[in-house]
């Protein structure tokens, strides 16, 4: 009888179990990364300003009502509102409202051609105007992929945006049109020159009058800080959080986050690094690495808030390594090493790089910065690999695992909430069943029934009868943890961390209660040795923290000015 209430109670318990994590699944699958609706911007000039400008307020309302009708006369209405303001500015350089009307004038020309497909790329176009035809062109680039064709272009201002990595919006006053080009075709050649697969970016759109031509050209505020127009300096319009959201909102990461965890070889296409902006080899690059059941927009609010600073605009450029995390990390370490080797090949780093690593990302982060020759190999089995007997496939995959060299091309690194000596939580129910839930690679899964009869465990380590995936390299007491422990990081490479806290108190070693940001202990994420340690009051996702960016963002400055 005895026996039966305790299946009965144990069956009971692991049914609540698995409906605890689905609801935590669940409730994580609910919030959207970005959401992105298009609105109708309107005019609103200021009321002093309604007497020097009335005829460009009258073009702009006319425009307004022309607009679906008669797209290319309320163009015509457009650009002679836009002329006007750029004769008002080139008069009195410091008329916020001529500003203000231009770049309004600016952005409904751009909005119109998109609206009402229009095509002044190919060939000039004739626009009917009270003051006379304009003929509207652009400023050829000799840049291939700045070719206007092939991207639509929408004003900044046209969307309205929220979202859970989406709370606030950087932007940045000056002249000119924030636009966000989105690529009309999936770029082909996206994995041999490291870009996403669609070009999501931001641009500023001008238009400069040459008697009756109205020439449009294209600005990349992430280059460029001032522009000329009408014989002045100006600073350059920018809006950096739209083109961010409108490409979290469009590629709709958040569905990777849960299937990249649990079934990793159906996206191992996904492991790569990519750039976010055009290569500049005069510019350091930060590379930033995600953390478990996460993608790269985990990082857009502190991407977009460091390049709303004019000095990290200046000096730095984003990229970041996008894995399947449920691999274990050891493994996502080696792929990593295989992409640097062919990035150098194709954009040769002038400058050492700077890398972020967050959670698990951290613990990628940390490999680069470690010499193990052949030690972990020989921890794991014994004796050296020509004395192990396993296919030549699986050897190389074990011997990328385990026998690596610190990267030469990194500078610095930044280890945010990294778990580096394990956390709990993958040791404990919850941890055990995610374990579980991972289905590891069919190369991993060969790997292991290969070599685990040579493994010899020790009494407290997690013992496993199939190759570790990403939460089993999680665990204090797993054997590649525990041994990456005895390896000093590389001299001379500068690194910092940056821990999280929740407010329960507790203490910074293992006695109870113990120090954390609800998923990493602080002993597990402190290191010895950093050039700084800040421990800022947040959960686990403490790269989104202010204080944490406001850190990142004096380290980089210490960086730059080194």
């Amino acid at each position: 009888m005895a026996e039966g209430n305790r299946a009965r109670l144990s069956h009971v318990k692991k049914r609540y179990q698995f409906v605890a994590i689905a609801a935590a699944l669940g409730l994580a699958g609910c919030a959207q990364y970005a959401s992105v609706r298009e609105t109708r911007p309107r005019f609103r000039p200021e009321r002093a300003a309604l007497e020097a400008l009335v005829s460009v307020e009258q073009s702009i309302v006319k425009a307004a009502q022309k607009q679906k009708r008669e797209p290319k006369a309320a163009m015509g209405e457009l650009l002679t509102a836009a002329e006007a303001a750029e004769r008002q500015l080139a008069r009195n350089p410091n008329d916020a409202a001529a500003r203000d009307a231009y770049n309004f004038a600016v952005a409904r020309v751009i909005g119109t051609i998109k609206q009402a497909k229009l095509d002044p790329w190919s060939q000039p176009l004739r626009v009917p105007a009270t003051g006379g035809e304009f003929v509207l062109t652009h400023q050829p680039d000799p840049r291939p992929q700045w070719n206007p064709a092939l991207y639509d272009f929408t004003p900044a201002d046209q969307f309205d945006i929220g979202g859970t990595f989406v709370t606030e919006k950087v932007r940045k006053e000056g002249v000119g049109a924030p636009l966000v080009a989105i690529g009309r075709e999936e770029r082909n050649d996206a994995r041999k020159e490291f870009t996403v697969s669609r070009t999501y970016y931001g641009v500023t759109g001008l238009i400069r009058f040459e008697s009756r031509r109205a020439v449009i050209s294209f600005e990349d505020p992430l280059a460029s800080e001032r522009v000329t127009l009408g014989g002045h300096g100006f600073p350059l319009a920018a809006d950096y959080t739209a083109p961010l959201a409108v490409m979290l909102a469009r590629m709709n990461l958040k569905k990777m986050d849960l299937a990249r965890l649990l079934w990793p070889e159906k996206h191992a296409e996904t492991a790569r690094i990519a750039r976010l902006q055009p290569y500049d080899p005069n510019k350091t690059v930060v590379l930033v690495v995600h953390g478990l059941m996460d993608t790269p927009a985990t990082w857009a609010p502190m991407i977009d808030h460091l390049r709303g600073d004019e000095e990290i605009r200046r000096h730095y450029q984003f990229w970041f390594y996008s894995y399947p995390s449920g691999y274990p990390y050891p493994y996502s370490a080696s792929i990593l090493r295989h992409e640097l080797d062919a990035v150098q090949q194709r954009f040769p780093m002038r400058r050492k790089m700077v890398v972020i690593g967050h959670s698990m990302g951290g613990c990628i982060s940390r490999l680069l910065l470690t010499d193990t020759g052949d030690k972990l190999w020989m921890e794991a089995f014994k004796k050296p690999p020509e004395q192990v007997a396993m296919s030549p496939e699986h050897k190389k995959l074990f011997t990328d695992a385990l026998i690596f060299r610190h990267r030469p091309e990194v500078g610095r690194v930044i280890f945010i909430c990294a778990p580096l000596r394990g956390s709990h939580l993958a040791i404990n129910w919850v941890g055990r069943i995610g374990s579980m839930l991972v289905r590891a690679p069919t190369t991993l899964l060969k790997a292991g029934t290969e070599v685990l009869t040579d493994v010899e465990f020790e009494p407290d380590e997690l013992r496993l009868k199939r190759i570790p995936n990403s939460v089993d390299t999680l665990a204090p007491n797993n054997r590649f943890v525990r041994a990456i422990q005895t390896f000093p990081l590389t001299p001379g490479i500068p690194y910092h961390v940056i821990c999280g806290d929740r407010g329960k108190g507790g203490n910074k070693d293992r006695t109870k209660p113990e120090m954390s940001d609800g998923i990493v202990p602080y002993w597990s994420s402190h290191m010895e040795g950093a050039q700084s340690e800040l421990i800022v009051p947040s959960g686990h996702n403490a790269h989104q923290n202010p204080q944490a960016i406001a850190e990142v963002r004096r380290i980089l400055k210490l960086h730059a000015n080194r």
